[in-house]
């Protein structure tokens, strides 16, 4: 495959030191297929539920089934599920909105939200909550993890929402594991029962036998086109959840006179119900890919998070670079082992919605996937590329090579 002796054996010996962590993530993996399988047998999921719709979409047995799909497969009372919400950042503004009320406060638990995330709760004369009168604090993380005594001391009685961002975002740190969610949810509850706790589930699905709903969560949310998707889902997001907040949230998708009553879709639903159904097997492949990622750069002399030999908590690899240069390289590394346009080289740019320039790959056969390898950071120091996704582990194998020789060598 025209890569060095000396980066084969680097890659093979990294390998072999997680085949007890593989072992792992293959019996997560094969509980998680079972529970994907039993909610289509329990739903009778046929060719029919395939179909395309148009116009309004009355009695969408298609849509409708693969709503429940999801609230079973994770564990909620109901869902919303559409290829009308175009990301994961649409899907949580559905939540916020559909939940909040003005005169009421949320705050965020895990400090400074996703940067597209931002205006959408704080942005000025651009339909925000901040436009819409509801208040935002915030309480930020203390060691990296919630800061349980501040977050109780910050609840009052206008606190409607409690808002969770499971993965990092552009921080160094590493995600949130269910049981520090399980412990903030706790503590929520006992300062005030009847607020909602909503958790960013992206980059988070399937990487437990649980999701967060089975620890105290209300409602969760995220994008198809990340690990619900399997790869395969070409759009989409969902809010899966407590069935009164659903309602309120499906009501802002569409009118609140109709709700998930409508809603067509002209090109059928068959790759949304085919990509749940492999997203078990593709979140297990994108892990042991971000496991061979980070131990072999951590053997390299880089700094990785979460570090080798601890569980990950989303698939998203961080991996911390002396410079610049290098950081580019990397995600030069990672387009160019992509299948979709590996001729292409990238180079930072303005990106909407961020704060600082943003370098970018993603060969991705689903525009933006981050489901499929790709990686990306802003510019700006520490010089930390974040690395994600790969809808088979030999692909992400093949890209660490691409990366080591582009390191290392150049």
């Amino acid at each position: 495959m025209n890569f060095s002796n000396e980066t084969v054996e680097l890659i093979n010996n990294a390998q072999n030191k997680l085949v007890k962590q593989f072992e792992e993530i293959d019996e997560i993996a094969t509980y998680n297929q079972w529970k994907v399988l039993k909610a289509f047998q329990d739903n009778n999921v046929g060719l029919r539920h395939f179909s395309q719709t148009n116009g309004y979409g009355y009695d969408d047995i298609g849509r409708d089934t693969l709503c429940k799909l999801f609230a079973q497969v994770f564990g909620g009372e109901s869902a919303v599920v559409s290829p009308l919400i175009v990301s994961g950042t649409h899907a949580l503004s559905l939540a916020l909105y559909g939940v909040l009320r003005p005169g009421d406060e949320m705050i965020s638990a895990t400090g400074s939200p996703y940067d597209t995330l931002k205006e959408v709760i704080s942005g000025d004369g651009i339909g925000s909550l901040k436009d819409f009168k509801i208040e935002y604090k915030q309480v930020d993380l203390l060691n990296g993890k919630i800061n349980l005594e501040k977050l109780s001391d910050s609840i009052t009685d206008r606190t409607k929402l409690i808002f969770i961002g499971r993965s990092r975002g552009y921080e160094w740190r590493d995600a949130l594991s269910l049981d520090d969610i399980k412990v903030a949810v706790d503590t929520v509850r006992q300062k005030k029962c009847d607020i909602c706790i909503m958790v960013d589930n992206c980059y988070g699905e399937f990487l437990d036998k649980n999701e967060p709903l089975a620890v105290g969560a209300d409602i969760i949310a995220g994008s198809l086109i990340k690990n619900p998707g399997g790869g395969i889902a070409p759009t989409g997001g969902y809010v899966c959840g407590k069935k009164k907040y659903i309602d309120l949230i499906a009501n802002r998708l569409t009118s609140p006179s109709i709700g998930m009553e409508v809603g067509s879709y002209a090109y059928g639903y068959k790759d949304f119900y085919q990509g749940l159904f492999l997203a078990p097997h593709t979140v297990a492949n994108a892990l042991k890919g971000s496991m061979l990622m980070g131990q072999v750069f951590d053997d390299l002399g880089f700094e990785t998070m979460p570090r080798p030999g601890e569980k990950c908590k989303d698939i998203i690899r961080s991996i911390k670079f002396d410079t610049q240069d290098q950081l580019i390289e990397f995600c030069r590394a990672i387009q160019q082992a992509s299948p979709i346009d590996s001729n292409v080289v990238p180079f930072p740019w303005d990106m909407p919605g961020y704060e600082h320039q943003v370098i970018m790959a993603a060969g991705t056969f689903v525009a933006g996937a981050s489901i499929e390898l790709s990686a990306d950071s802003p510019i700006k120091e520490p010089y930390i590329a974040y690395m994600q996704g790969g809808l088979t582990y030999e692909h992400i194998k093949i890209a660490t090579m691409y990366c080591v020789e582009k390191i290392r060598f150049k």
